[in-house]
């Protein structure tokens, strides 16, 4: 296509020349221009005018019976002028209805359309203009119709995938998959996070640019186009403290904000909405939280540093929201591990499912993503992660909640369920009703002959906590259920005790209830 002809055409989805060339019941034939399954078409309009420039939005096939044409037009100028103010204008092509005017399409209009590389129709007499342009517009409906069902089953597919554990991976390989192209998510600093589909030495640097370019100005999209054709895009997500603050946002500089990029061969008209609606949706799992949070957790982090005990930085953490409106005395601790990825989750990941959690406190530790949650809160479960969830404790005792919560979710683990629960039964219990420095002295004096050893300890805690089973305990171990009877046979012999018995299995769980997942040492 000439490049006077890359006019601005309405936003709508096109329809291919090929598909109008190929109703028979018009019997319309290419008589000149290029053939190109590339040519499309916006639109239809008939116009007698020698001059149809203006009447052109660009993207029309313009039909003509010739009356405009003067009767010496073939020895001039006349039909190269024409031609060239269609291409000027962005027609798409020329129909040229033969009668009742002409008898046949002039040749001087052949050889211009050849000339400028106009493609060039030739309507019969049976066949007339008011049929093709309905057959224009039926084929446009068909395709505007085809673009909204693709755009909505985009929406929903995006929709969908946010909902995983894997949320920001999953949106961009569905963005990627939907557009043909490749989607980037680029953090603060300009680094590429996460990436879905093929990589483009072509296009990941420009990208890469286009994205930095974005961060450094106060709009919220930019678009660009490789030598090779290749469609750039790049989406301000809002994720950093400068994001939606108009012109202040480009005087901050870079890394104010997360951003995605998109590349694509093709271009369609839902393309931007299909992005657009991705861009929400990656902001969503992006967003930072309120700089008043931020700033007390930093506070809090620093007299934590500085010797603080935990109890007392804990209200600066208010009730996890960040508004100071919760004690922040009573908290419960969740460790997390997605069902089916064997990978470490990624941090974007990790503050979804602590979002859903409702505490911004997250933190990921190898496979295992750690959240604080207010003590209030009902921590339920979530599809597609194994939780494992503390006793409410006090903030000076997250420490042993966290040991709690790492026992909780191997059970969850061993057993194939989504949440287990430390004390399912509730706050209180049995263990109430003996003084603490009484269950320390028992558990001590119980668990001494094993003490030295921790593993032994831990190997005890959750065979017992699974019922004596060798297979769930080798499974939430990560051994082999060999090991597992060794260790179990070794703590019986260390003990003197027969660990098929019920009320020795009960004192034990109960001495090792009342370490607090300490070791019986760190009692003494």
């Amino acid at each position: 296509m000439p490049e006077s002809q890359a006019a601005a055409v309405p936003p709508t989805p096109a329809v291919p020349l090929a598909a109008l060339l190929a109703r028979e019941e018009l019997a319309l034939r290419q008589i000149a221009g290029p053939v190109d399954p590339g040519t499309v078409l916006h639109g239809a309009h008939t116009s007698e005018m020698a001059d149809p420039y203006p009447y052109l939005l660009g993207g029309e096939l313009l039909l003509t019976a010739g009356v405009h044409i003067p009767e010496a037009a073939g020895s001039g100028t006349y039909f190269d002028d024409y031609v060239s103010r269609i291409v000027a204008a962005g027609g798409a092509a020329l129909g040229f209805g033969v009668a009742p005017v002409h008898d046949t399409v002039p040749r001087a209009l052949v050889a211009a359309c050849e000339a400028y590389e106009l493609p060039l129709l030739e309507v019969p007499p049976r066949t007339t203009f008011a049929a093709v342009a309905r057959a224009v517009w039926d084929l446009l409906e068909r395709a505007r119709t085809a673009e909204l069902r693709r755009v909505t089953e985009a929406q929903q597919s995006l929709a969908a995938a946010a909902s995983r554990p894997d949320a920001v991976p999953s949106v961009l390989r569905r963005l990627s998959q939907r557009l043909g192209g490749r989607a980037v998510l680029y953090g603060p600093d300009g680094t590429e996070i996460a990436a879905a589909g093929a990589p483009d030495p072509t296009t990941d640097a420009p990208l890469t640019d286009l994205a930095h370019h974005l961060t450094t100005r106060a709009s919220a999209t930019a678009t660009d186009t490789t030598p090779s054709g290749t469609h750039l895009a790049a989406y301000a997500l809002g994720g950093g403290p400068g994001a939606g603050q108009g012109a202040e946002r480009g005087a901050q500089g870079a890394g104010q904000g997360f951003v995605l990029g998109v590349a694509t061969r093709r271009r369609e008209a839902g393309d931007h909405t299909i992005a657009s609606v991705a861009a929400v949706l990656l902001s969503l799992l992006t967003g930072a939280h309120h700089s008043d949070s931020a700033t007390a957790r930093s506070s809090a982090l620093v007299r934590l540093l500085l010797g603080a005990r935990p109890e007392e930085v804990a209200p600066l953490l208010g009730d996890g929201d960040g508004d100071g409106s919760g004690s922040g005395d009573r908290w419960l601790v969740v460790h997390a591990r997605p069902e089916a990825q064997p990978a470490a989750p990624d941090p974007v990941a990790a503050s979804a499912l602590g979002a859903a959690l409702g505490s911004g406190l997250v933190d990921v530790d190898g496979e295992v993503v750690r959240v604080l949650v207010p003590g209030g809160r009902v921590v339920g479960a979530q599809t597609g992660w194994v939780l494992g969830v503390s006793a409410v404790l006090r903030a000076g005792r997250v420490g042993a909640g966290g040991r709690q919560a790492g026992r909780a979710l191997a059970r969850a683990r061993a057993t194939r369920v989504g949440i287990v629960r430390q004390g399912g039964g509730g706050a209180s219990g049995f263990g109430e009703l003996v003084p603490d420095d009484a269950v320390e002295e028992f558990a001590r004096e119980r668990l001494a002959p094993i003490a030295a050893s921790p593993v032994l300890t831990e190997t005890l805690r959750a065979w017992l906590s699974l019922h004596g089973s060798w297979d769930r305990t080798a499974v939430a171990l990560a051994v082999h259920r060999n090991t597992v009877r060794q260790r179990i046979a070794r703590c019986a012999a260390l003990l003197g005790s027969d660990l098929d018995d019920p009320d020795v299995r009960m004192e034990l769980w109960f001495a090792l209830r009342g370490t607090g997942g300490r070791s019986a040492d760190d009692l003494q």
